[in-house]
């Protein structure tokens, strides 16, 4: 059966390195993936109130289809500043696309922001918000290794009424074919069955990785939306206010189309993991990365592949949602 990687972390995948940077005080953050060159990546947009900047060149049918990093932020429309600095950074170290002899690298760094300006942290920044330094310590801090929890990007987020998280999965698939998942979790939904300690991805988890609480009795699932009052008392059910941040990323070489249809199936782990899911509050967004080590086969069995992969990939987010929102709860 396949297992997770080493690290059951979305660095699991060769090339790519993960930093975050927190402020407590405003009780925010800012988390960057980057990649070691310019990956093939695409993207897949389910949520009704999203943000985020450069979704359109990752788009099969537009130019580019790569990135160099990956940007998650809290701050909602502020945050997306934390991209303008990781832009600004790589290309210093002159990474991105080189369009004429002289002139500065263009960096694709494409950033999804989540809401998180109501929850109680500083936020009278006036013409200085926090998100462009942070931009510049989270690349700094990119490393294999990094933490989950109400950390980064994670750090004021909210999963329905209780603190989100954000979390990480990887599965092994053999051959060098390996799958993995980074999430931040603010959705408007709850992770959680009616029994508030169970969460809706049980049947997904490896090893106790979020706690290994069962099911008992039988539940009584049938409210559609649970906790509408109290989500409705605390300001949650507005367009924008709420989100599920996820990039997947294998080590196969695919195009951007098909970094695509995984996108797609990506998104299958949100609905396994949050209930409800992808409404009209939410920005639930999904990126696609492929790395290009290993070369999957030609003719029809590449389809089974990549639907191999794009199973996996919803595994893994659904995983990864569990294991943020337990990580950002622990003691």
């Amino acid at each position: 059966m396949p297992q997770p990687g080493p690290r059951n972390l979305l660095t699991d995948i060769p090339g790519i390195r993960v930093g975050h940077a927190t402020d407590p005080r405003v009780d925010t953050g800012v988390t960057v993936m980057r990649t070691d060159g310019a990956w093939t990546a695409s993207i897949d947009i389910r949520g009704g109130g999203p943000g985020g900047r450069e979704s359109a060149a990752l788009e099969p049918q537009n130019m580019v289809g790569q990135l160099h990093a990956l940007v998650f932020a809290g701050g909602s429309v502020f945050g997306l500043g934390a991209a303008d600095a990781v832009a600004a950074a790589l290309s210093r170290e002159h990474v991105g696309l080189h369009l004429k002899a002289g002139a500065p690298a263009i960096p694709i760094v494409p950033a999804a922001v989540l809401h998180d300006l109501a929850n109680g942290g500083d936020k009278q920044w006036g013409l200085d918000p926090p998100y462009r330094r942070l931009g510049f310590e989270a690349l700094a801090n990119s490393d294999a290794d990094f933490a989950l929890g109400a950390v980064g990007a994670g750090r004021g987020a909210m999963a329905g009424v209780l603190p989100g998280g954000l979390g990480s999965a990887s599965l092994d698939l053999g051959g060098g074919l390996l799958v993995a998942a980074l999430v931040v979790a603010n959705p408007i939904g709850s992770v959680y069955m009616p029994d508030g300690r169970t969460f809706w991805a049980w049947p997904w988890e490896i090893g106790g990785e979020f706690g290994g609480a069962r099911p008992g009795a039988d539940q009584d699932n049938s409210d559609p939306m649970p906790e509408l009052s109290r989500l409705d008392s605390m300001g949650r059910l507005q367009a924008g206010a709420n989100t599920t941040l996820v990039v997947v990323a294998s080590t196969a070489r695919l195009t951007t189309a098909e970094c695509k249809r995984v996108a797609i199936m990506g998104q299958d782990g949100i609905a396994r993991a949050v209930r409800p899911a992808h409404l009209p509050f939410d920005g639930d967004t999904v990126f696609a990365l492929a790395s290009g080590a290993v070369e999957l086969s030609a003719g029809p069995r590449r389809q089974v592949q990549i639907g191999c992969i794009g199973s996996a990939a919803a595994d893994c987010v659904a995983r990864a949602i569990a294991r943020g929102v337990y990580e950002a709860r622990r003691p």
